[in-house]
């Protein structure tokens, strides 16, 4: 099977007021990357999805080394994604290896159409679009086409294989490096998520003497002694009851991001073994969208209801695990990302990050909603303070109005009031129910992204800073009135009444569609708000459907939710298969001069 061929369409040029990033200080453009393969990839590091990419693509880098140039072109949604010194620490914590281009205006992303975070693209040796694809699990496809092209390109003599223009930055130097979540141990101790550094450090009691490390710092899963055992961009901590860990044989549970794992800690000695591979439980999973994917990336856990609930940011659920019997089962959410409260079997989350159990209830800070929010014993979704995936800033006040920018992480105070750490501001916040008010703790807080109480003091991870600091002042609230935003993602003009959406989803080579178990595609359409659509909303198999937009609302948001199902073509008895999933919520604006089709790319190219 090959590509389809169709007008070729130049590949736009690589442009960004930011500038580069792991170049040396070199502008990059398309034009000297010709005779190379190069895959542009749209990311913002706020979201999960795209760091799932970014780890997908570590393989393709190394086994195309010479063929590929691998382009990453930060586009932000937050405003504090847009500062260029953010983007820095992103490209460093994450492990980026390949040029970035930091593109705080979105230009590049529209020159290239993009919808979706993450977005790819692929372009020939000769500067020419072949493929985009929107959302994850594209490694495979990706590898086909580029085995396409190579064979092609060099058959042609339009090749030319070389060493890329990576730079690598120096390396840092500092005993934390983007810690993620810190947990209080029995002994008043304190253990550190390093993420950055692929390790746990015990710290003294003062937050700073390092104690001891657990990981040997390289990037791998393994199990083992201390100094051997291997984690991916650990994050959330949580000490189980002595009567648990009596029976498990660890003390700790450690959400291990990229893993997608529960890894045990026995505190004795540092052992470290899997207690669960949540990637493997989710395809037991079945959520009323289908089976949940298995890039779970756990990123907080808390002990609840005599089980550890699990902040499943990469697939927008709150899971529960029984270290004693094993099971994983979801406590809430759908796997769509949004902001829907209540029944939880049917809410929307969006990227949980931070947890905190207080009796009956189980706080989290929803970060890509900006949202404080709650799940109680009755299975009930609740909102404290948050509008929605596009609405953010930094507002304290009555918490109708309230506004967080991405926090990750939440704490229960002493008098039951709630801390948050409101990453993107730079600041922990503080909601008190009893009076419906959100107000401001502290400010010049670099990322914070969880919270600790030490003795009724607030310890809080400072990651930007790559420590540990105790910036709140008993008793001091202050209230802050600053700036209100919106996602800034252009908007879509489309007409009123019936409307052609068109999914686009073409197999790469060496694949099809896969029907043997019933429909290969699934198309599931809402909006916000509802009143939005008169027709068309809904679940089906077809990717392509006719909507009915209302004339009388003028602006609103499209989700859609998009999946296909391929497998490798040939007669192997046992093909491998991959699931292809996005979402999309798609600003839009109703005119009358507005378009009546809407394309959104799956993978291939729209006509």
């Amino acid at each position: 099977m090959t590509t389809t061929r169709r007008v070729r369409v130049r590949a736009p040029e690589l442009v960004g007021r930011g500038g580069w990033i792991n170049t040396g200080g070199r502008t990059l453009s398309l034009a000297e990357l010709r005779g190379r393969c190069v895959l542009v990839d749209f990311w913002t590091s706020c979201c999960a999805n795209c760091l799932h990419v970014l780890d997908e693509l570590r393989p393709l880098e190394e086994r195309y080394a010479d063929v590929l140039v691998v382009v990453g072109v930060h586009s932000p949604k937050f405003e504090h994604e847009r500062e260029h010194e953010a983007v820095l620490a992103a490209v460093e914590r994450y492990g980026v290896h390949h040029p970035v281009l930091d593109d705080p205006d979105l230009v590049t992303w529209g020159e290239y159409a993009a919808r979706a975070w993450p977005t790819l693209a692929l372009v020939d040796p000769e500067g020419y679009l072949v493929a985009s694809m929107a959302g994850e699990g594209h490694a495979p496809g990706i590898a086909a086409l580029v085995d396409e092209l190579v064979t092609e390109h060099d058959a042609k003599g339009t090749l030319r294989r070389g060493d890329g223009p990576y730079v690598a930055p120096p390396p840092p130097a500092t005993p934390l490096r983007f810690p993620g979540k810190a947990v209080l141990l029995p002994g008043g101790t304190l253990l550190v998520s390093d993420s950055a550094h692929h390790s746990l450090v015990e710290l003294g009691p003062d937050g700073e003497t390092v104690l001891r490390r657990i990981g040997s710092g390289d990037r791998g899963r393994a199990d083992g002694d201390a100094a051997t055992a291997r984690f991916n961009e650990p994050q959330g901590l949580v000490v189980l009851p002595p009567e648990v860990a009596a029976t498990t044989g660890y003390d700790v549970l450690v959400a291990d991001t990229v893993n997608h794992a529960l890894r045990g800690i026995r505190l004795a000695d540092g052992t470290v073994t899997t207690a669960v591979d949540l990637a493997a439980a989710a395809g037991t999973l079945e959520v009323v969208t289908g089976t949940v994917p298995g890039v779970v990336s756990p990123w907080d856990l808390a002990w609840w209801q005599g089980r550890v609930a699990v902040a499943a940011a990469g697939v927008h659920l709150l899971l529960s695990y029984d270290p004693v019997g094993g099971e994983v089962g979801i406590l809430a959410g759908t796997t769509v990302e949004g902001l829907k409260d209540g029944p939880a079997a049917d809410g929307w989350l969006a990227q949980p990050s931070g947890l905190a159990a207080a009796g009956d209830r189980l706080w989290f800070a929803d970060s890509e909603t900006s949202a404080l929010r709650w799940l109680d014993a009755a299975g009930e979704l609740h909102t404290a303070a948050g509008q929605g995936l596009f609405d953010f800033g930094q507002v304290d006040g009555p918490a109708t109005g309230a506004l967080f920018q991405h926090p990750l992480g939440v704490a229960v105070l002493p008098d039951g009031s709630i801390a948050v750490a409101d990453t993107y501001n730079h600041a922990i916040r503080r909601y008190d129910e009893t009076t419906g008010e959100v107000s401001t703790l502290a400010t010049g807080v670099t990322e914070p992204s969880d919270i600790v109480l030490v003795d009724g003091e607030i310890v809080v991870v400072e990651s930007g800073g790559h420590r540990l600091t105790r910036p709140v002042s008993p008793g001091v609230l202050r209230s802050v009135s600053g700036r209100r935003h919106r996602t800034r993602r252009p908007v879509t003009e489309l007409a009123p009444g019936e409307l052609t959406l068109d999914v686009v989803f073409e197999p790469v080579p060496g694949q099809k569609l896969d029907d043997r178990y019933g429909a290969a595609t699934r198309l599931e359409v809402s909006a916000s708000p509802p009143e939005l659509l008169r027709g068309g909303a809904g679940t089906g198999a077809d990717l392509s459907r006719r909507l009915v937009l209302s004339g009388d609302v003028t602006e609103g948001v499209l989700a859609v939710v998009a999946q296909a199902a391929s497998c490798d073509d040939g007669d192997a008895e046992n093909p491998a298969c991959h699931l292809t999933r996005q979402d999309w919520g798609v600003p839009i604006r109703v005119t009358a001069d507005g378009v009546r089709r809407l394309g959104l790319v799956l993978r291939g190219m729209d006509d």
